[in-house]
């Protein structure tokens, strides 16, 4: 069945995954089609983005579609005072779909709820972030030929981290070992361990990122410590860079080993790991673009004869 609107990955059955990385392979093949001409999506960042904001704009271009929206929420009638509600059902008379970030989480389910026209999220607080979880799934099956039966670790910030909380649904689908890796004050939430228990996920919990863990790896999935969500800025200071990845600690790893980040990165992942082929991020980001189309077209119902009749 087609999705109305993206608000979280977990609405996503198995065969709605796989379907939306086919159709994304087909972008990935010839990124420039004229499929949405005539129509406008509404790009409403609330919090600041620069990647996942321009794929989506540059998606919408390349299929022949036009944007509107904003990038900066102090410009907008919700510095006045305006509610979220307000904002959703005024721009849906004027847009044929709604792209939305915003801080609080939830809410692009609540603005998937007032309006009709469909929604995608594009990040709501630490809670859910879809397409980049998709585009990650689209990154790993490219770099590892399958998404069964890997052994993915996770590094970083994982309390707040709404990437890593999402592909850990995402790849449910798929039998993954996890090992996260994370001081006590950015553990993975007992939320996400309890959903790893329920479907009988395996996962094994580190606070030391060690050379023989990345040796067993798959996919190493690093990650920014979030300074924005923290309250406390000298707990923030404590932890910001526990665990910096370099070129050395790669000496044993597999030889599929792909590094994914969601980007931006800080100090996390060294400089001298960009020139070692196990580095994937820089392509992670550029399949952003094809998974992107592909999202897009899904919520609007363009079906994937379509896309294959347009190739």
């Amino acid at each position: 069945m087609k999705i109305n609107s993206l608000v979280s990955i977990d609405q996503c059955s198995k065969e709605d995954i796989l379907r939306i990385l086919d159709n994304a392979r087909t972008f990935e093949e010839n990124p420039d089609r004229k499929i949405l001409e005539g129509k406008i999506a509404a790009t409403l960042f609330f919090e600041p983005s620069t990647r996942t904001r321009l794929s989506f704009e540059t998606a919408v271009n390349r299929l022949g579609g036009k944007v509107v929206g904003f990038s900066d929420a102090s410009t907008t009638s919700s510095s006045k005072g305006e509610t979220l509600k307000d904002t959703i059902l005024v721009v849906s008379n004027y847009a044929d779909l709604i792209i939305m970030r915003h801080h609080l989480e939830g809410a692009a389910r609540y603005a998937s709820e007032v309006t009709a026209v469909p929604v995608i999220n594009a990040g709501d607080g630490a809670n859910q972030h879809p397409s980049q979880t998709l585009l990650d799934l689209y990154s790993i099956r490219q770099t590892q030929k399958r998404l069964n039966d890997l052994t993915i670790t996770m590094v970083g910030d994982l309390k707040y981290g709404r990437t890593v909380h999402s592909l850990i649904v995402g790849m449910s689908h798929f039998s993954p070992t996890f090992h996260f890796i994370a001081p006590d004050e950015l553990r993975m939430p007992e939320e996400q361990k309890h959903f790893c228990n329920h479907h009988n996920i395996r996962y094994h919990e580190h606070t030391a990122f060690t050379e023989d863990i990345i040796n067993q790896t798959d996919i190493l999935y690093m990650t920014r410590v979030q300074r924005e969500r923290f309250t406390d800025l000298e707990e923030y200071e404590r932890v910001k860079n526990v665990y910096i990845l370099r070129n050395s600690m790669l000496e044993g790893s597999r030889d599929n080993l792909r590094i994914l980040h969601p980007l931006p990165r800080v100090n996390e992942i060294a400089y001298d790991v960009d020139d070692n082929p196990k580095a994937y991020y820089i392509s992670q980001a550029r399949n952003g673009l094809f998974v992107r189309q592909a999202i897009i077209c899904e919520v609007l119902g363009i079906n994937s004869q379509l896309l294959s009749s347009n190739s």
